[in-house]
């Protein structure tokens, strides 16, 4: 081909080129190879399946909808802090109020409450409950002396009508008793029932200072409790010779209760007495059987003695075992017993479980008991003003029991007890001899022991440990 003509070069020119090249092999060779533009664009676009599945549909459709929550949070957190409050009007309303029906009207019967105080009348009593004059010659006349029954410290209630008319009046009798007099038509009804008491916890402690009753007295404890207490330790502490200043007791015992108020004292739980630097530890243990029960040591030792140490409760020794001078008959003579000093009608209780071998008067000893116990042991007791009701040769006596009254029958120069401690018919000194202890608690119920009683241990700890914690 010759050189192109000059009307064909420009715009032509360049397709001209073009058509040209599509003749050449090398042209040929690189369209074979290159994508076609058009043919690329007019195929049909395919997707992956998971794309087209229902779910990831759900999926877009939530995140297209979620997208203007989120350009709401971005602007709320560039939004500053003073510009987020919202300003509050208060919009008063006026609210209608019937005053008829806001005034609560007044109870048609009240209840008053009052202790009975010594020396004081039923009429006194009346008055401050309330009660108008005619109920209180009624019940003076028709009841007067079971209200007089009353002792001091006794609370009273009593439920009064707005017009001072008597409806019920309640209290606790001696005998533990809820007694009720309760409006009957134009006079009054008398009615007694059972208390139900429930019993409570009380921890208490003290220091002796002079006597046990003096630090009971001091610490709040009732003269029931404490007197228990001296019968636990008995066996081990002579309460008579043995105490010394500084000596200390903790105990946990019930008190029983009626509708939240209290009654009397009740058993004593847990009690510790240290005497000389000796701490000794007692533990209420009611047995597997929930039997009679009795107190052991945390280890499950019997506290209970097969003797106790005294007959009496609380006294003095005046004359000691051995030789002394007679007071009357004015000569050195051997003494048999202890002689405790103590005021006419003192109680004397059996020192151990026995039968009732003499009681009766017999020369010098004047009123005398004589119990034979187990093995070879057997007590006297002498100079007795009185015994106690239906004691008799051959009775049944068990520790503690009651066998007469202190006084001065026989040869006595005073009112005392002669106690006497004879071990095969020969006297001893019970005051030194080595007394035999009950049985302890068996093997068998050591774990249900164990169970019972950790609560009263750890009632002791917990005071022991506040005594330190005061003197430090």
């Amino acid at each position: 081909m010759g050189a192109r003509p000059l009307f064909l070069r420009g715009a032509k020119s360049a397709t001209l080129d073009r058509e040209l090249k599509k003749n050449t092999p090398e042209y040929t060779r690189r369209a074979r190879h290159a994508p076609d533009k058009k043919t690329i664009l007019a195929e049909p676009l395919t997707l992956p399946k998971r794309l087209l599945s229902p779910r990831f549909r759900a999926a877009r459709i939530c995140a297209l909808l979620a997208l203007p929550l989120f350009g709401a949070i971005a602007a709320f957190g560039t939004v500053p802090a003073s510009q987020l409050l919202i300003p509050l009007t208060a919009v008063p309303e006026p609210l209608e109020i019937d005053l008829s029906e806001a005034v609560v009207p007044p109870p048609a019967a009240f209840i008053r409450e009052e202790r009975f105080q010594r020396g004081d009348t039923l009429a006194g009593l009346l008055y401050r409950l309330g009660v108008i004059g005619e109920d209180t010659q009624k019940l003076l006349r028709g009841h007067g002396k079971l209200l007089n029954g009353l002792r001091a410290g006794t609370v009273v209630n009593a439920e009064v009508h707005d017009d001072g008319s008597l409806l019920s009046l309640t209290y606790t009798s001696a005998r533990e008793t809820l007694t009720s007099i309760d409006r009957d038509g134009d006079g009054f009804k008398f009615t007694e029932s059972r208390l139900t008491l429930a019993p409570h916890a009380v921890l208490k402690s003290g220091t002796i200072r002079s006597s046990l009753f003096a630090a009971a007295d001091s610490a709040g404890l009732p003269d029931a409790v404490a007197m228990q207490m001296a019968e636990i330790f008995g066996g081990d502490i002579d309460f008579h010779r043995d105490l010394r200043k500084g000596d200390r007791f903790s105990v946990s015992y019930e008190v029983l209760y009626h509708k939240g108020l209290p009654v009397r004292p009740g058993r004593l739980l847990a009690a510790e007495f240290v005497n000389a630097g000796k701490s000794f530890r007692a533990v209420w243990y009611a047995g597997a059987d929930g039997g009679k029960g009795g107190y052991f040591t945390p280890d499950g030792k019997n506290l209970r003695k097969a003797f106790l140490r005294s007959p009496l409760e609380f006294s003095r020794v005046t004359s000691g075992f051995g030789m002394r001078m007679h007071p009357i008959m004015q000569q050195w003579r051997a003494h048999k017993g202890i002689d405790y000093s103590a005021p006419t009608g003192t109680r004397i209780r059996a020192v151990g479980d026995g039968v009732v071998e003499f009681a009766g008067r017999q020369g010098g000893y004047g009123n005398m008991v004589v119990i034979r116990h187990s093995g070879q042991y057997s007590t006297a007791y002498a100079h007795l003003s009185r015994f106690a009701p239906s004691l008799q040769r051959g009775s049944r006596i068990s520790q503690g029991d009651t066998l007469g009254y202190v006084g001065q029958t026989g040869w006595a120069t005073g009112p005392h007890l002669h106690f006497e401690f004879r071990v095969a018919g020969e006297p001893r000194n019970p005051l030194a001899i080595t007394l035999p202890a009950a049985l302890p608690v068996p093997a068998g119920e050591l774990p249900a022991f164990r169970r019972n009683t950790a609560p009263f241990a750890a009632q002791l700890d917990l005071i022991a440990n506040s005594n330190l914690a005061l003197l430090q």
